[in-house]
């Protein structure tokens, strides 16, 4: 399920996965394989991911459809 979120979301900002893949520090290639569901995408990617669309981590892991995270205290 991530991964349609993930391109979802890219699709979305108007964001190619080099930009993505840039903002990750690897290879497009790399990412690639991420949005195909090829690979399993590490933990720290996807909060990384979660931190720049402004998303949970549940929404990206398909957890959830509520988008947003938790509120800030």
């Amino acid at each position: 399920m991530y991964f349609q979120r993930i391109a979802d979301l890219r699709t979305d900002a108007d964001k190619t996965q080099q930009q993505i893949a840039d903002l990750l520090h690897m290879k497009r290639q790399v990412y690639r394989r991420y949005e195909k569901g090829e690979r399993e995408i590490p933990t720290w990617a996807v909060i990384q991911l979660a931190r720049f669309y402004d998303v949970s981590t549940d929404y990206l892991l398909g957890l959830t459809r509520e988008k947003r995270p938790f509120p800030k205290k």
